[in-house]
């Protein structure tokens, strides 16, 4: 009997995947980033799929890639000054195969259809990963909160939820913050749903304390990140401990990668924003990440402020990937990291990278710390930490009470492990995890499992 060999099967895989995405790139046009979170998936799983052909019999992958429905709407809203404003807002359902659907809001300029489907197509496998029950989704507008005074933050918000409102609900879709939604933004939306709604349910998370927010939640990308390269260092019987480290941002995600990689012994040497980078070699900690933190969240300041404060150096308009260190936390946004950057870092000795934002890292980057072998986290496994505790949240809200900080922390750290674990299942190759691999498989099984019980649906 002719056996196939593994160079067939692979050209074989190639085949089916280019085909699969050229159906894709026709029914989405123009949608870039949606191409890109959809072509690193599928590259990955199709020798899988092809090995199991029930779920190309139920053509799986095509449904998981087409959301159950894309909601865009207006928002008219007025500023300070009485002259009317419009923008687009959105909600992005991908698939409720396993929950409620459950992705993040976000307000940024750069919002557009395309971001959001990436989004809320990594946000399903993401949310699978975390073995708790909730979908995929994500939303967000073209409104950009910078430079608005609270009260053009608040009718704008206001405004968004109207819409919104028709749409989610504790049962069918938990939306949450992201960029530009922040606890003040969350605060009022969650204000104006209560009110829409006349019921006080767990329809949001993400809230404050007093209005059944969850304890570490606006930490928790930030310290999932770090547990999760605890992890993997632990594997091969090393530690973050005496580990320099490069992390981009100063957003939640990167305040608090900073603050546990310090916890944990390591030296945090960089922070970003928009306009360039800050490099201290002796570490962005103690009084030092405490006035970083004022800085950014209080003043919405500049991290070249941090740099003047300091006598560190300041680096505009650049990214700190060139800066020699022992792992890398991109934590800022998508693509932020290109091919040649991924080479200076794996030229420079890195032993690590996990991603704390979403897709940090550009189809061509990926490939290099592949080919290198080295520890290389994809956001849907090493960025979980903020939906797992919005999960979380959820389950705080639904049974009224309020765990301690303590107890939420302890549970973090659990589902990070096991998300590792779930890694390590699918992707080990010999010595080495390939956590692409791992991530996508681990995440796509359980929901499409799903998919394939509720038949044609």
């Amino acid at each position: 009997m002719a056996t196939t060999t593994s160079s067939e099967t692979s050209a074989a895989a190639r085949e089916e995947c280019d085909s699969f995405m050229a159906g894709l790139r026709k029914r989405n046009p123009g949608e870039t980033e949606f191409h890109q979170a959809v072509e690193d998936v599928t590259e990955s799983l199709m020798p899988f799929l092809l090995d199991n052909p029930k779920y190309q019999e139920a053509r799986i992958l095509e449904r998981l890639t087409e959301p159950d429905r894309i909601i865009i709407f207006r928002v008219s809203w007025l500023d300070d000054s009485g002259r009317y404003r419009v923008n687009r807002g959105y909600r992005v359902q991908c698939n409720n195969a396993i929950g409620p659907y459950k992705g993040g809001l976000r307000f940024h300029p750069s919002v557009n259809l395309s971001i959001l489907k990436f989004l809320a197509f990594e946000q399903t496998l993401k949310n699978s990963l975390t073995t708790l029950p909730m979908g995929g989704g994500k939303g967000g507008a073209n409104f950009n909160p910078k430079g608005k005074s609270d009260n053009e933050v608040m009718r704008f918000c206001q405004s968004f939820m109207t819409e919104l409102a028709k749409h989610i609900g504790k049962d069918i879709d938990v939306p949450a913050g992201d960029i530009g939604v922040g606890e003040r933004e969350i605060g009022y939306l969650f204000g104006h749903y209560v009110r829409i709604a006349h019921e006080f349910t767990g329809a949001m998370t993400g809230k404050g304390i007093p209005f059944g927010g969850s304890l570490i939640r606006k930490e928790a990308t930030g310290y999932g990140c770090v547990y999760f390269v605890e992890e993997m260092l632990n594997r091969k019987g090393d530690s973050i401990q005496g580990k320099s480290c490069l992390v981009s941002g100063s957003g939640n995600v990167a305040l608090y990668t900073i603050e546990k990689i310090n916890h944990l012994g390591g030296k945090a040497v960089t922070a970003s924003d928009s306009d360039g980078f800050i490099y201290d070699p002796e570490g962005i900690q103690d009084e030092r990440l405490e006035y970083l933190m004022e800085l950014k969240s209080r003043h919405r300041g500049r991290v070249f402020e941090y740099a003047e404060k300091f006598g560190c150096e300041y680096f505009e308009g650049k990214r700190p990937w060139g800066v020699p260190a022992d792992a890398a936390f991109p934590s800022a946004t998508q693509n932020e990291i290109n091919e040649a950057d991924a080479q200076t870092l794996v030229r420079n000795g890195i032993m690590v990278v996990a991603e704390g934002a979403n897709m940090p890292s550009e189809s061509a980057a990926v490939r290099v710390f592949l080919d290198a072998r080295i520890l290389y986290a994809p956001g849907k496994a090493s960025n979980a930490g903020g939906v797992t505790v919005s999960g979380l949240e959820q389950t705080q809200n639904s049974l009224r009470l309020s765990w301690t900080r303590g107890e939420v922390d302890t549970k973090l750290q659990a589902i990070m492990k096991d998300i590792h674990a779930k890694c390590v299942k699918y992707g080990e190759e010999g010595d080495w995890v390939n956590y692409v691999q791992g991530a996508n498989l681990g995440g796509f099984v359980r929901v499409a499992d799903a998919m394939l019980a509720y038949g044609v649906v």
